[in-house]
C-alpha cells in the first residue's frame, strides 16, 4: 500500500469515527452541555402576521428570554419584520411556513403562482382557514411549491432563516407533506423543525406514528438535530398562564424541548383580529419578565436557540 493509499484509508476511518461519534452523542453533549441538561428553546410563532407580533418580537429582544422565533411570510405586516431581520442579521428567525389562514376577517393567499397550488385555495381565493381543509384538497407537490416560495420570498428580503416550522401544524399532518418539507431543507440547507418519537410527542402525533419512527432513525443517523418534547398553552385561562408556564418548565425532562408561545402587543389591531389577544398579550409579558428568566435557571433549565441547532445541522452527514 502507497502512501496515498494509506492516506485515504486514514480519511476514510476518521471520517466514520466522527460518524459514530455523532451517532452516540447527545444533542446536548454536541452543544458542550452534559447528556442530560434540560435544553428550552422559547419560540415565538406568528411573527410578521401584524404589528402588535412584531413590536412583542423584536422588544423581547432585550430580555433574551424569547429565544427565537419564525415568521409568517405572506401576511401583511411581513416586510416590517423583514426589515428588522435585515438590519440584526444576528436574530434567530426562522420562517413559519404558512399554508392556511384561520382568521374571520384577517386573510391571505398564497405566494406560489395560483395556477400551482390550487389545492391550497378556499372558494374565496384566500388559503384554507383549517389544516383539514388542506389535507383534503392540496397535493404534496403543492404543499412544496408554496413552501419554495416563501422561503424564496423571505431570502429575496435579506432573511437568512435558521430554520423553518409550520403553521398550525398543516406541514405535519402527512408524511407526504413532511417528505416535501425535508426535500426542500436539504436542497436550502435550512434545518426543518423534526422530532424524536418520544411518548410525548407520539401522544401528539398518533397517526404518524410509524412514519414519524422512521424518519427519525434515519435523521438520527446523520446527526440532524431533533426535538424530543413540543409544548403549548391550551385549554388555560390567562390568569394561570404564568403559572402554568412555570410547572411546565418545572417538569421538564433531559433533552431539548421547545415551548411555542404567541407574544404580542395589546392593541386595537390585535383584538380586531383574534380573540386569543390576551393570551397573546399575556405571553408577551410573562416572556419578557426578568423573574422568568431568574426561574428558569433556577430549575437548572439552559436556554437554546434555533441558531444552535442550526450549526448541528450544518455538521450532520449527508
Amino acid at each position: 500500500m502507497n502512501l496515498r493509499q494509506i492516506i485515504l484509508w486514514i480519511g476514510i476511518v476518521l471520517s466514520l469515527m466522527s460518524i459514530t461519534n455523532v451517532q452516540a452523542q447527545t444533542v446536548a453533549e454536541r452543544l458542550g452541555f452534559p447528556a442530560d441538561a434540560k435544553l428550552l428553546i422559547v419560540h415565538a410563532d406568528d411573527i410578521g402576521m401584524c404589528h402588535a407580533a412584531n413590536a412583542a418580537f423584536i422588544e423581547s429582544q432585550e430580555t433574551k428570554i424569547i429565544t427565537c422565533g419564525s415568521v409568517m411570510v405572506p401576511c401583511p405586516w411581513f416586510p416590517e419584520i423583514a426589515a428588522y431581520a435585515k438590519e440584526h442579521p444576528d436574530a434567530d428567525l426562522g420562517i413559519h411556513l404558512t399554508h392556511t389562514s384561520e382568521w374571520k376577517f384577517y386573510r391571505w393567499g398564497p405566494l406560489a403562482e395560483r395556477a400551482l397550488v390550487k389545492g391550497l385555495l378556499d372558494p374565496q381565493g384566500f388559503l384554507f382557514r383549517d389544516v383539514e381543509s388542506v389535507v383534503q384538497s392540496a397535493s404534496a407537490a403543492e404543499i412544496e411549491a408554496e413552501i419554495r416560495a416563501q422561503l424564496d420570498q423571505a431570502i429575496a428580503f435579506g432573511i437568512k432563516p435558521t430554520h423553518f416550522d409550520s403553521h398550525m401544524g398543516t406541514v405535519y399532518a402527512k408524511i407526504e407533506y413532511i417528505q416535501a418539507a425535508m426535500k426542500v431543507a436539504e436542497e436550502y440547507d435550512i434545518p426543518f423543525m423534526l422530532f424524536n418519537p418520544t411518548p410525548q410527542i407520539l401522544e401528539q402525533a398518533n397517526n404518524l406514528r410509524d412514519g414519524l419512527v422512521q424518519i427519525s432513525d434515519t435523521l438520527q443517523k446523520q446527526g440532524v438535530p431533533l426535538l424530543d418534547a413540543l409544548y403549548s398553552i391550551k385549554n388555560t385561562p390567562v390568569e394561570e398562564a404564568e403559572n402554568f408556564y412555570r410547572n411546565l418548565i418545572a417538569d421538564l425532562k433531559p433533552g431539548v424541548s421547545e415551548l411555542i408561545i404567541h407574544p404580542s402587543k395589546e392593541s386595537d389591531e390585535l383584538q380586531a383580529i383574534t380573540g386569543s389577544h390576551k393570551q397573546r398579550n399575556a405571553d408577551f409579558k410573562i416572556f419578557t419578565n426578568p423573574g422568568m428568566k431568574q426561574y428558569i435557571e433556577s430549575q437548572g433549565v439552559r436556554l437554546i436557540g434555533w441558531k444552535d441547532l442550526n450549526k448541528l445541522w450544518k455538521s450532520r452527514t449527508k
